[in-house]
């Protein structure tokens, strides 16, 4: 069987962090995260030897074990206890990578989704565990909307969806890694006023996020990419030097199957 998925991107229109648990290595967060129209797709088809193969349109991610990809197929199999027959998954980034816009996420819950689909051994609360155990905000990804998050991420309430329209702008060759953001929100003496408290952290460090945040942008997740609510951004000079992304929405859905 061969399927395909689409799988959106996260945004958070809040979050507060707090402090670092040093038993886990956690922060506890409270977030509201929004699912939007910027979607990363996957290709998944069943090949019969025995292995994992990934490939994609990108050569910013790894195609190994490393991918949270590669991982969730494994999970899913030994969740299941069924042998692995072998997968192949193309996947089409579209997600700009260490965004803090969930993109690897996303895709890991679109594994998950594919594999349940093609094999349907798992229930949904077999669904939320193994999400849980891949990542802390998969289970968002995975059915998506609009949900209050607490504790690691995966403590969810969902919320009734709003729409709105928004743009998303992150500058070309900034990547932020979610351990580097963290880091840098912990040296701070000072108490975050923002939306989202590591956005206050970061526009210290980065000076084209500030200016970002100045011109009236708001920082997603660990950031670099940054969303107004505006179909278009008309207020950035020197376009080339961002990726920009617009005429996006709010969407009140998760990974879902293209028919």
């Amino acid at each position: 069987m061969k399927i395909k998925v689409k799988c959106p991107a996260k945004i958070n229109l809040t979050l507060k962090v707090f402090k670092k648990d040093e038993l886990t290595g956690f922060h506890p967060i409270e977030s509201i995260m929004q699912s939007v129209s910027l979607f990363d797709y996957l290709t998944v088809e069943n090949n019969n030897e025995g292995v994992i193969k990934l490939s994609g349109n990108s050569n910013e991610i790894l195609y190994d074990e490393n991918n949270l990809v590669y991982k969730a197929v494994n999970a899913y199999f030994e969740k299941a206890k069924i042998k692995n027959e072998g997968i192949n998954i193309y996947i089409e980034k579209n997600i700009p990578v260490a965004s803090g816009l969930a993109g690897g996420s996303a895709d890991c819950a679109g594994t998950i989704f594919a594999l349940n689909y093609i094999y349907n051994k798992l229930d949904k609360n077999d669904i939320i565990e193994i999400n849980s155990k891949l990542g802390s905000d998969i289970n968002f990804c995975y059915f998506g909307g609009k949900a209050s998050a607490k504790g690691k991420g995966d403590d969810l309430t969902f919320l009734e969806f709003e729409p709105f329209s928004l743009s998303i702008i992150k500058p070309k060759e900034l990547k932020i890694s979610t351990k580097a953001a963290y880091g840098a929100y912990d040296e701070l003496n000072k108490k975050s006023t923002y939306e989202n408290d590591l956005e206050f952290a970061m526009v210290l460090k980065y000076p084209e996020l500030k200016k970002l945040h100045d011109l009236g942008f708001q920082m997603s997740g660990s950031g670099p990419s940054f969303f107004i609510k505006k179909d278009k951004i008309d207020n950035i000079a020197d376009r080339q030097n961002y990726e920009i992304y617009e005429n996006l929405s709010a969407v009140d859905f998760g990974v879902s199957l293209i028919k």
